[in-house]
């Protein structure tokens, strides 16, 4: 494995109008590329990972899975705005000498495919031979794939869509409000914000889990450990420690810009209709969507699937919902060998529990 920083040196215009004088990326890469340069392998990941796949999703990516870095070049950029390497309201800005911080700009999801484009160039690549990503992630694979139509073999959009829906806006909305109303959040410093922050990730869990998980995981009968005082019940503990968990490992200012560069997302902006720019896709691609999924309910990976020419979708039955694309990898795996193999072919269009 191999993390490195790419810099580019030259001016960088956002959607928005502004110009950052510099930017760089963190990226991981796993495996080497062959002398054809056709095992490239590029996982985009979602909204508070890093840039190692085979750190929060072991189950596809790493030796003996199905992304075998003996076999394949696996890329992972870690997105703009993320605290983990690349550009962000923690990063210096060369023209003050001091952080970003709050004055940091907001990159739409296609300001970061833009970024990515410039590291691929760097790095030679001309062919990709599958694209995955789920959540935010797939927001990025789906800019990506449109922008560059002759890029990606294969693609495989997760527990995403074209469009951020006015639910997921209002979901990403209330967790801004809940930061904001921690007095702090705009302090600089690398504490800053943090009831706010753990406040904000209990509302996005509500969004990424299911009625159905939570009984199976945190019953009212749970045994545990209290983490503050006056705690009863699991779910109640559950939240506050995924909460005390983001706050260990994440910044405010960072979780607050890449909520709106979910916002952003809009396949359609200034391109025509939404099912015109996917008739634009030319890899064979593979939709899978999780049927618990209330972030991204499975209607909208459906409506992918009709107007992605040749798609197969695959929907798969689980009790965790959005987070069921990061848990359910057996299935997942399974999907992709008989993708991969047979494009055009797959004939499970459901896996059950």
């Amino acid at each position: 494995m191999s993390t490195t920083i790419f810099h580019y040196n030259q001016p960088f215009k956002l959607e928005s109008g502004t110009t950052l004088p510099a930017i760089h990326l963190a990226y991981t890469t796993l495996g080497e590329l062959n002398a054809q340069k056709s095992n490239v392998v590029w996982i985009f990941h979602a909204l508070t990972a890093n840039s190692n796949p085979a750190e929060w999703w072991p189950g596809l990516v790493g030796e003996g899975k199905f992304f075998d870095p003996s076999k394949h070049f696996i890329i992972c950029v870690n997105k703009p705005g993320s605290p983990y390497g690349s550009i962000s309201p923690l990063s210096t800005n060369p023209e003050t000498g001091k952080p970003y911080y709050d004055s940091f700009p907001v990159f739409t999801i296609r300001d970061i495919v833009q970024s990515y484009q410039l590291l691929k160039e760097h790095l030679g690549i001309t062919k990709v031979w599958m694209g995955l990503g789920g959540s935010t992630g797939g927001m990025q694979l789906l800019e990506f794939a449109i922008a560059e139509p002759e890029l990606f073999e294969h693609i495989v959009p997760i527990a995403t869509s074209a469009v951020l829906s006015p639910w997921g806006v209002a979901f990403n909305a209330s967790q801004r409000m809940a930061i904001e109303a921690d007095p702090t959040w705009l302090d600089h410093s690398t504490n800053a914000g943090e009831k706010g922050l753990a406040a904000a990730r209990s509302i996005a869990l509500l969004s990424y889990r299911h009625y159905n998980g939570y009984g199976i995981t945190q019953p009212r009968d749970k045994a545990f450990l209290p983490i503050t005082e006056n705690v009863t019940y699991a779910a109640d503990n559950y939240q506050r420690y995924q909460g005390l968990k983001l706050v260990n490992r994440f910044h405010v200012l960072c979780y607050y810009r890449l909520t709106q560069a979910m916002d952003s997302h809009d396949i359609a902006r200034n391109r025509g209709t939404a099912e015109e720019v996917l008739k634009g896709i030319k890899s064979k691609t593979l939709v899978i969507g999780i049927d618990s999924d209330v972030l991204y309910p499975i209607e909208e990976q459906e409506w992918l699937k009709e107007h992605i020419k040749g798609a197969d979708l695959l929907t798969i039955s689980s009790d965790f919902g959005h987070d069921g694309f990061l848990l359910e990898y057996e299935k997942i795996e399974r999907a992709l060998a008989e993708f991969a193999s047979v494009p055009g072919s797959l004939h499970l269009k459901v896996v059950n529990k």
